[in-house]
């Protein structure tokens, strides 16, 4: 039995037009180009609000509600730290494993070591090897 699934999507652009999902894309746009200025940083909060409100962009909404949106803008921005900061301790972590086998396995030596695994230092190579050494 064959199944087939039509999937469609609508992608939603700029437009000359005044509505409110239109603001929120130009708000998108400007938020963007302010943290590839500032980085993921109040600053770059502030300034797009800013820039919104001079340009007349959800002007109404953010007059109401510029610190709720300072305040969501920036613990998405924490969640986004803690998120990378988590893949890179996974990263790291995988890297060691790796490495521990590879010392193990007493084929290679800690510089070839080093270069297949090089987000290792030589004193964390040397220390992984003094572990397995103790084993």
């Amino acid at each position: 039995m064959n199944i087939d699934i039509e999937v469609k999507a609508k992608v939603i652009y700029e437009s000359d037009t005044d509505d409110i999902i239109n603001q929120y894309i130009i708000f998108c746009k400007v938020f963007n180009e302010q943290t590839k200025q500032h980085g993921m940083t109040k600053k770059a909060v502030t300034e797009t609000i800013r820039i919104c409100r001079d340009r007349n962009v959800l002007c109404e909404y953010l007059a109401e509600r510029e610190r709720e949106v300072v305040t969501i803008m920036m613990s998405l921005f924490d969640e986004e730290q803690i998120m990378k900061s988590f893949i890179r301790s996974e990263r790291h972590d995988e890297a060691r494993e790796t490495a521990e086998r590879m010392i193990k396995d007493g084929e290679l030596s800690l510089d070839k070591i080093a270069y297949y695994v090089p987000s290792l230092s030589m004193d964390e190579l040397k220390e992984l090897e003094a572990g397995v050494m103790q084993m």
